[in-house]
């Protein structure tokens, strides 16, 4: 059943390249939602709204003075200072479409749950290539942290992100702290540039990324947001973060096969066995 939310200017051009408007966008989620939300209900968001589209000024967003409605919940979040902020989160379709009314295309999520903000919920190591450096090298550097985190025990699943890298998605248990966290997230990505410095570096500085890929562990501290799996993307052509399997990874030569005008194929896809589970796994972090 499609939620009660009206979409004023559905026909507001929010993609100039491709033409696809916020209505386009809209159906898209809408379609997407029953796949997005075991991913993006109860997690503390940032938005990139793009009111006027993608083309003009974009901006993030992760807190509500209440604006968008009562579809979206908010939980009250310690800042670094001290002070507390409230920070919005979804729980359903209703929720989606109300960011989308409000000129939301992105939606990114904390590595925890709205209801456990200080145990963390997920890793992610994101790839982020040099300019200029080819597909391949980010599918093999994708393969290979995979292959590391198998060996200390790790699950981790691909996800294509709809724009130049690969996010290496690992689920765990709730149970450590943040500080465990990112200090495993940093550990772990400073091991693989120690292994190989000619491959890859763990410092976001661009000289530093010449020729290389920079794993990007930051994602992995309190108040850090990753994009959210299906999430359109505020790029040409309307792409989306796209789950694939390690397989699929093989064959994929760009990060953005996919856009919003994909929804029936994304739906059947996600129905493949191979997908079923995708992003899921009872796993606890281990001691490094």
């Amino acid at each position: 059943e499609t939620p009660a939310i009206n979409i004023t200017h559905a026909s507001r051009v929010l993609f100039p390249e491709s033409g696809q408007t916020k209505g386009d966008l809209a159906d898209y989620y809408t379609a997407m939602a029953p796949l997005m939300l075991p991913f993006a209900a109860n997690r503390p968001m940032s938005l990139v709204r793009c009111p006027q589209g993608r083309a003009k000024a974009c901006f993030f967003q992760k807190h509500d003075s209440g604006s968008f409605g009562p579809e979206i919940s908010h939980v009250p979040i310690t800042e670094k200072d001290g002070g507390t902020e409230d920070y919005l989160y979804l729980t359903d379709a209703a929720g989606i479409l109300a960011c989308v009314q409000m000129g939301t295309i992105e939606f990114h999520g904390w590595g925890s749950r709205a209801q456990e903000v200080e145990r963390p919920d997920r890793m992610i190591f994101d790839l982020d290539p040099d300019e200029g450096l080819d597909f391949a090298h980010v599918r093999r550097a994708a393969q290979d942290i995979a292959h590391h985190l198998s060996d200390i025990g790790l699950v981790s699943f691909a996800m294509l992100s709809g724009g130049k890298g690969v996010h290496v998605v690992v689920p765990l248990t709730p149970g450590h702290d943040w500080d465990i966290h990112k200090d495993f997230a940093r550990r772990f990505a400073e091991a693989m540039v120690l292994a190989e410095p000619d491959r890859f570096t763990a410092t976001m500085s661009k000289a530093k990324r010449k020729g290389r890929i920079f794993i990007d562990w930051l994602r992995n501290q309190r108040g850090s947001t990753a994009v959210l799996p299906y999430s359109a993307r505020a790029r040409q052509g309307a792409p989306v973060a796209l789950p694939i399997t390690w397989d699929e990874l093989e064959g994929m030569d760009n990060a953005h096969p996919f856009s919003i005008a994909d929804a029936g194929c994304l739906i059947e896809r996600a129905s493949y066995p191979s997908l079923r589970g995708w992003g899921f796994a009872e796993q606890v972090l281990p001691a490094l």
